[in-house]
């Protein structure tokens, strides 16, 4: 039963932020951060969740959903994602990164060439091992609560694919050793970038870690998109989420628009199947007018919903 109070609140939204996540800020508290601000905006209580985790000491594009758009958060977590990030040679760290304790150390520096040349095995599809320091379970724990009690942590390999691995501009040094190089990586879901400097620094005869990840792009959603967290709190003090907030389908622009009438969007509301289509198969997105209704799997013509969307306006 609605309360007198929760009448006068604004509508919850439906659709996504994208933060600019700031280093030393979860994944998790990035979603507190916005529950608070809808909260203290004066809007009603909307379910918030985020498209992929980043780790507290990276940086950037953090996809967060909101109302409706939280049923593609899964299709978020699918996506590719691209990141830049710096490899600095010469100690490898618990971690992987700035936060754990060194674990080897090497004297060994590449030259900028040599880190190019190696580049090519760690581009395609490959196996990698994940970091000890991970959220991945091990029999039901996650590792980096093992780690992080002493345990031992073995993790198998597993197959990811790298679809793009470059470097920046080579240093007027030439062919002088290098300390630190930094990388640019378009990778599938799955990727650890902790893992990819680390096995080429290995690769080069040296051993390395991360000192600086940023996420530059999370399936659509890139660094244009993304909105600083000093401009997430504006929302607290009354600004405008219309400024900020992107719509439903904008986590969804990799699929065709599939229109519809009142009658057929009545029909995939309830369930039914709608036939003869003459839309290849594949994935769609069934809109009315443009109010996203639900996302439509056709094979031979005949729709089935894949994922129904409750938004205002839609044909009941």
């Amino acid at each position: 039963m609605q309360k007198p109070q929760d009448s006068l609140k604004k509508p919850a939204p439906n659709g996504w932020i994208i933060l600019d996540k700031p280093r030393g800020l979860g994944s998790t508290q990035a979603v507190a951060a916005v529950k608070r601000n809808l909260r203290e905006g004066g809007f009603a209580k909307t379910k918030v969740g985020h498209g992929g985790t980043l780790d507290p000491l990276a940086e950037g594009v953090l996809p967060i959903a909101l109302g409706e758009a939280t049923k593609l958060a899964g299709r978020m977590l699918d996506a590719s994602k691209i990141y830049t990030f710096t490899v600095a040679f010469g100690e490898e760290t618990s971690t992987l990164d700035t936060e754990g304790e060194v674990t080897d150390t090497s004297a060994v520096r590449p030259a900028h060439a040599q880190v190019l040349s190696v580049l090519p095995q760690f581009t395609g599809a490959i196996e990698q091992v994940p970091p000890a320091f991970s959220a991945l379970k091990v029999d039901g724990k996650r590792a980096y609560d093992l780690a992080r009690a002493g345990e031992e942590v073995a993790l198998k390999k597993r197959a990811v694919t790298v679809y793009a691995l470059t470097a920046e501009e080579e240093p007027k040094t030439g062919e002088r050793p290098i300390g630190e190089i930094t990388l640019t990586a378009h990778v599938s879901k799955g990727t650890y970038i902790r893992s990819i400097a680390r096995d080429i620094a290995r690769a080069l005869g040296t051993c390395g870690h991360v000192t600086y990840l940023r996420r530059a792009k999370a399936g659509p959603f890139t660094e244009n998109h993304a909105i600083s967290l000093d401009k997430l709190n504006e929302i607290a003090s009354g600004a405008p989420l219309k400024d900020l907030l992107l719509p439903l389908e904008a986590g969804l622009d990799d699929i065709p628009a599939l229109h519809l009438t009142q009658t057929d969007a009545q029909a995939v509301r309830q369930g039914r199947v709608l036939s003869e289509l003459p839309q290849p198969s594949g994935l769609y997105c069934g809109m009315l007018d443009n109010v996203p209704v639900a996302l439509l799997e056709i094979s031979d013509g005949a729709s089935k919903v894949v994922r129904g969307f409750n938004l205002p306006d839609v044909a009941e």
